[in-house]
């Protein structure tokens, strides 16, 4: 048997993406990349991964990474050791503590982080500088579902596992596009549905591709879900289908809750009035659920990014506690976490009103947390949660913050605002693995390298509650540091050396399990005593495990089976939810409501998924969704540009006219930020209304105009580096094979595009010019291979966009290639379009010339293409395209998206 270099051998590792918490096998290629795929024995993915997991290995490339830490100084940012870095940042912190108070000081962390960096950082906060003023952006993704949880359980506990999803009989998903944000997961409902023959409900304002396989799809109006299960509520108690035993022995507050439920919805037909949709429709929702035992109801970010997340949470919990619907195989209602270690967040005591290990601020639990870390100044109070800490820095009242492994100034509703603030700070730390993003380019005083995935080491938690090893696989980039090790120094710095005297991840992982069940007699959920003794070989060897795992007793993968709950009294709680109301008033100036979310290939700003080529692929360009009907009223066109406008700030996108979309409402993604996009922050339009009780923003309402936004002349850019544009241009950058691609669109004079070129172009130019017409069209070479290339034109005239970024990508061109370039179209005709599979780069029109050749299933597209049988994600878009195309048509058939 052959030798492998150890450097090269397969590691196990976790997905830095969603919630799911996918296993990942990372063979390193030993040049800085690694090959990636699924892990076929964890128990989360079982070898799938989607689009984005699938694609990891083309994101680790140290372009734009840090590499040392930097201090700004009168002439910028200057490289300093890690010595001095870490002594100005304790130095400064210090000061500010003693001048203006603890509570001067914050950090804003992240669900990217691993639970050992999150531990550390929540330890050295609310422990030892002794203020809670430390949140994260899982504040942004799930924070009502925690408040939800701990209203109605006393805990944030996510009750059950996926295997009640392969169990399940009826699947709920309400507010969640699992088909795109949770694809993986996704796909094993699905085969629930295919081999089991499980029903889909899906409750959602917007008909997204998860909607596709659904047997019911409920279109409710925003802000309208509590209402919807209030009226089921009302309709259980009516129709005799409650569990009154269950009800009297295990839960307090029905009563009281049945009757907020008749006020808010009651019958079939009321709440049919309250959420917009058909009597029919709620009806058959109602006995579905009623009929149907095994009941699971997911809910992610529809539900919880609202001001009103938390009530819809827990009407969703009244549904299942008032059936008995909870703690058994198949039901129970279930919280998609959108981050990779939201979960370990939660552990830690990431949010500003926990403490760690599920632990709150009550005199008992504070005391507890105190007495194990040996921490006189612990915080006895809640800090403040990310919108209230970013207004609290504009205000002033905040002087120092350390933002870690997260973009606020991206990601954060009102994110002008955001910017803002950043920039009144007097000390601004931030914690990366980029030189460059929105929050970096602020004007952060202190740049510390962090160590990125693939070179860090410790544990995830997914939303299953299974903790899974993420494994390093290559060497730290430049001087990148863990980020627990970062924390440290700096505790060490500021005078607590022995509370952080930590030599290893696994130092930490072992005090954060022996903190879990420190004076734990079962009265607290979260409990992974049986892992605190683990030695450094078993802590790198640990297999996936799910929590509680308590030492001395045997675990149990699905909390509530015996109707005991983490109350006082050990009953759950029925919570009466307030009557919706979404905040910010629509009015004759802005009479739309922007929704806003994710995409299916990329991931938050795109600081990652940005250096994937087929992840940019599919959707390049940031773009707002409109129904046709609006789109009429308001003069827009497919494919055209709009302004969106909120009273917070403005965006200019691509035009999406569908019918999916309901009318009234506006869809545009989160991803795009200033580092690529001229036009596309969307978080700038965001109303920071938050939830009374989580303090999580609504992302999904906010008050908006639209109007056409018209140009010139479409074009796009080609370039092995990155190049400077001209000025007034609206453009979007995108990572291509071999370069970079810029996409735009001008007002300017045709005329000043030659020029351009001539400045960023070797001496080897071949172009075409047609004044009258409006077109140029150029490209550079350096031996037979395009160096730079430029095609502007009117609307489409430009040029294939795809075409030609597959001649680009090409190491030389021969002759007949060179002279068809300038066509802007392939020698024969033919092109594979936009890409519809990004797993495995199948574009549109392959796609359909292979249905127009009788490939009339995604099964045969598949089987021909590979496209869908990867993650499956792509799937819904195919079954569209094989509607669209007729059977016996031209192989050379187009379809419009």
């Amino acid at each position: 048997m052959t030798n492998v270099d150890p450097k090269l051998r397969t590691v196990r590792t976790a997905c830095p993406y969603c919630g799911v918490g996918c296993g990942v096998l990372a063979t390193p290629d030993g040049n800085g990349g690694a090959a990636v795929s699924g892990d076929p024995v964890h128990p989360a993915n079982l070898g799938r991964l989607c689009s984005k997991g699938s694609a990891l290995g083309e994101t680790l490339g140290l372009d734009n990474r840090l590499l040392h830490p930097m201090i700004r100084c009168k002439g910028g940012m200057e490289r300093v050791a890690w010595s001095d870095a870490l002594d100005h940042v304790a130095s400064r912190m210090k000061h500010i503590v003693a001048r203006d108070g603890e509570d001067a000081v914050a950090f804003y962390l992240s669900g990217q982080m691993l639970t050992e960096d999150y531990y550390v950082a929540n330890k050295l906060m609310k422990g030892f500088l002794g203020s809670a003023n430390v949140d994260t952006n899982s504040r942004l993704c799930m924070a009502s579902s925690v408040a939800g949880h701990r209203r109605g359980f006393g805990a944030d506990t996510v009750p059950g596992t996926y295997e009640d999803l392969d169990q399940a009989d009826l699947l709920v998903f309400v507010g969640s596009n699992a088909a795109w944000c949770h694809p993986v997961l996704y796909q094993r409902m699905l085969a629930n549905k295919q081999g089991r023959g499980a029903k889909f409900v899906v409750v959602d304002p917007r008909r997204t591709d998860t909607a596709e396989e659904a047997d019911l799809f409920l279109g409710l109006k925003p802000g309208t879900d509590a209402a919807l299960f209030s009226g089921l509520l009302v309709h259980l108690a009516d129709a005799g289908a409650l569990d009154r035993d269950y009800i009297a022995r295990h839960t307090l507050g029905f009563d009281d809750a049945l009757a907020r439920a008749r006020s808010l919805a009651g019958s079939a037909s009321a709440t049919a009035l309250a959420t917009g949709l058909s009597e029919a429709d709620v009806a058959a929702f109602f006995k579905l659920f009623r009929d149907t035992s095994k009941v699971v109801t997911l809910y992610s970010q529809g539900v919880n990014q609202s001001a009103q997340g938390t009530d819809k949470v827990n009407a969703i919990l009244n549904c299942h506690l008032a059936s008995a619907r909870i703690g058994k195989p198949g039901m129970g209602p279930f919280s998609l976490t959108g981050q990779p270690n939201a979960m370990g967040g939660r552990e830690v005591g990431g949010l500003a009103n926990q403490l760690a290990a599920h632990m709150g601020f009550t005199p008992p639990d504070t005391d507890r947390v105190r007495r194990f870390w040996k921490a006189s100044n612990i915080a006895t109070h809640e800090g403040l949660k990310a919108v209230q800490m970013f207004e609290a820095i504009a205000r002033g009242r905040i002087k120092a913050l350390w933002v870690i492994g997260t973009n606020p100034a991206v990601s954060l509703p009102d994110a002008d605002l955001v910017r803002a603030a950043l920039k009144k700070l007097e000390l601004f730390v931030v914690s990366e693995n980029v030189r460059s993003n929105d929050t970096v380019d602020v004007g952060a005083h202190v740049l510390l390298p962090a160590q990125a995935w693939g070179e860090k080491s410790g544990t995830v938690t997914n939303s299953e509650r299974r903790i899974s090893r993420q494994r390093a696989f290559l060497p730290p980039a430049g001087e990148a540091m863990p980020d627990w090790w970062i924390l440290s120094e700096v505790g060490k710095r500021l005078g607590f050396a022995s509370a952080f005297n930590y030599n290893s991840a696994a130092d930490v992982f072992r005090e954060h399990a022996a903190l879990s069940a420190f004076e734990n007699d079962g009265s607290r959920d979260f409990d992974i005593g049986a892992l605190a003794t683990l030695s450094d070989d078993e802590y790198d060897t640990m297999a996936p495990v799910q929590w509680p795992a308590p030492a001395g007793r045997p675990p149990s993968p699905r909390f509530f089976a015996d109707g005991a709950f983490y109350t006082n009294d050990r009953k759950a709680r029925f919570v009466a939810p307030e009557v919706p109301a979404l905040r910010g008033e629509t009015t004759a100036a802005r009479p739309l409501r922007l929704n806003t979310g994710r995409i299916r290939d990329q991931w938050h700003t795109m600081t990652r998924t940005g250096l994937s080529p087929r992840l940019g692929a599919h959707l390049p360009e940031p773009f707002v969704e409109v129904n046709p009907d609006d789109a009429l009223r308001y003069g827009l066109m497919h494919d055209g540009f709009a302004k969106v406008a909120t009273e917070h700030g403005q965006c200019i996108l691509k035009v999406v006219v569908s019918e999916r979309q309901q009318r009234g409402m506006l869809f545009a993604p989160i991803h795009w930020n200033a580092t690529n996009a001229s036009h596309g922050r969307v978080g700038a339009l965001v109303a920071s209304h938050t939830d009374p009780f989580s303090g999580q923003p609504e992302a999904k309402a906010t008050p908006a105009a639209i109007s056409p936004y018209e140009y010139v002349f479409r074009g796009f850019i080609l370039a092995r580096h990155e190049v400077p544009l001209p000025s007034n241009l609206w453009w979007v950058r995108a990572t291509v094979p071999g370069g970079f691609g810029y996409l735009f669109a001008d007002n300017g004079d045709l005329s000043r595009w030659p020029a351009w070129l001539k400045a960023h172009a070797t001496e080897d130019v071949a172009d075409y010019m047609d004044v009258g017409g409006g077109v140029y069209r150029a490209a550079s070479f350096t031996d037979d291979r395009i160096e730079t290339c430029l095609f502007v034109g009117p609307g489409h005239d430009a040029g294939d966009w795809n075409v030609v970024k597959t001649m680009f990508a090409a190491d030389r061109l021969d002759e007949e290639q060179r002279r068809m370039l300038l066509s802007g179209r392939a020698a024969d005709g033919t092109g594979g379009g936009p890409i519809v599979c990004a797993c495995f780069g199948v574009g549109r029109d392959t796609i359909c010339e292979a249905i127009a050749a009788g490939a009339r299933t995604p099964a045969a597209i598949g089987a021909q293409l590979k496209a869908g049988t990867n993650c499956g994600s792509c799937i819904p878009e195919m079954k569209r395209l094989i509607a669209q195309v007729p059977p016996q048509a031209e192989a050379s058939v187009r379809v419009a998206s």
